[in-house]
């Protein structure tokens, strides 16, 4: 009789414990939203770690915050999304490791980036495999999007690619023009870049206007890596020259070291580049070096559109460590594109598959709205609609605005 009771006891508090674990399970579920719905991933490829971390930080932390929006408004009926950023330290190899990593998730819907061009190269096809489409808000490049024979014979070489960020042969095109009338008035430069994608494409984009408008490229066009540390011998063999202007097709990084050997050395000449330098970080490294040079960027300045004011404030009260950087922008309405896509594709969708990756694609083709930085728009190429460039100078150890509209070509 006392063994039944001690049963009857163990048995009945076995099951008051196992009541309260399911109740305190409930209660956690309860208390984390009870959310059941289903997982997918949009991509971030950028450099996370290395020389251009500020910019990539930028723009990950651009396409969490539009996540997260999308998420608190259940934007995607039975469908949670989740980042997936993956560093490629600016660096080819890395990248396209990044991608199939990411391309052989089958939680994968979409990926933003990448932030560099020559990167991009490895990217695209690797995603164009698995049918994900991959949105830049950074990659400049015309041949990404074009083809080879961009300037003759223009073809889309991937349906999945898109960019919200505008081509170099209309950078390129648009800081030349800047560089050759008032106020600057340069009619001869010395061209140096490199020797990546980006760099190299900018590069020739700016040299070709340049020229047409009348100016002159002193010397041969100098190659000079980014992993350079010390540019003296190049910058001697400038400064006998005596150039308006030195154009620089590449990055911050390695930019603020060339300014300051510049300076340095007593080269009075700006430095002009892309939007690959037009980064504080740039004036924080170079100091002193990089007052009045120049640059272009993409698009208008975030601070003065009027489309930007509740992105920039929703990034603001995010509490994020960084500023989003001169792509954030571009990267929210990336971010923006694919949700909007999903939206039309996902809801009664029960698992991801390459069809619906494609129609993903499709979706993200006929994507119109407006955006943090203007119109939100594709054209036959996946390149965006709104073509605006800024050109910016160094000025109060920052870069100030001085001109912004469109390519007249």
């Amino acid at each position: 009789m006392v063994g039944t009771k001690r049963r009857s006891w163990r048995i009945l508090t076995l099951a008051m414990v196992a009541a309260l674990t399911l109740a305190a399970c409930g209660s956690d579920k309860k208390e984390s939203g009870g959310d059941n719905r289903k997982v997918a991933k949009i991509g971030v490829i950028v450099p996370l770690l290395g020389g251009s971390t500020a910019i990539g930080i930028g723009i990950r932390n651009s396409v969490d915050l539009a996540i997260k929006q999308a998420n608190a408004a259940n934007t995607i009926a039975g469908w949670k999304l989740e980042i997936a950023a993956e560093d490629d330290g600016g660096k080819p190899d890395i990248g396209g490791r990044a991608a199939t990593k990411l391309a052989s998730d089958s939680a994968t819907v979409a990926v933003i980036g990448t932030y560099n061009s020559s990167v991009a190269q490895q990217t695209i096809p690797i995603f164009d495999t698995a049918s994900i489409a991959q949105i830049s808000p950074a990659n400049t490049n015309d041949t990404l999007s074009r083809g080879e024979n961009f300037a003759t014979a223009p073809a889309r070489p991937h349906k999945n690619y898109f960019r919200t960020a505008t081509l170099d042969s209309l950078q390129g095109g648009f800081g030349a023009d800047y560089a050759t009338a008032d106020p600057t008035n340069a009619k001869t430069v010395v061209i140096v870049h490199d020797g990546k994608t980006y760099g190299k494409g900018l590069a020739e984009s700016f040299q070709a206007r340049f020229v047409k408008n009348g100016g002159t490229v002193l010397g041969d066009v100098r190659v000079i890596a980014e992993d350079v540390t010390d540019y003296s011998s190049d910058v001697t063999n400038i400064k006998p020259l005596n150039p308006d202007l030195i154009f620089y097709g590449g990055e911050y990084t390695a930019a603020a070291k060339f300014t300051t050997e510049l300076k340095k050395q007593g080269v009075t000449a700006p430095l002009f580049g892309g939007d690959g330098i037009v980064d504080q970080t740039y004036v924080d490294n170079a100091k002193d070096a990089s007052k009045g040079d120049l640059g272009t960027s993409i698009g208008a300045p975030a601070e003065g559109l009027p489309s930007a004011t509740a992105y920039l404030a929703a990034y603001k009260a995010a509490a994020y460590s960084d500023p989003p950087s001169a792509y954030g922008g571009l990267a929210y309405d990336a971010a923006n594109a694919v949700i909007g896509a999903l939206g039309k594709v996902l809801p009664g969708k029960t698992s991801i598959d390459k069809a619906t990756r494609a129609a993903i694609i499709d979706a993200i083709q006929a994507t119109s709205f407006d955006g943090a930085t203007g119109k939100v728009a594709f054209d036959q190429y996946g390149d965006t609609v709104t073509k605006l460039l800024t050109v910016y100078q160094v000025a109060d150890n920052a870069w100030k605005p001085l001109k912004t509209g469109e390519f007249a070509g």
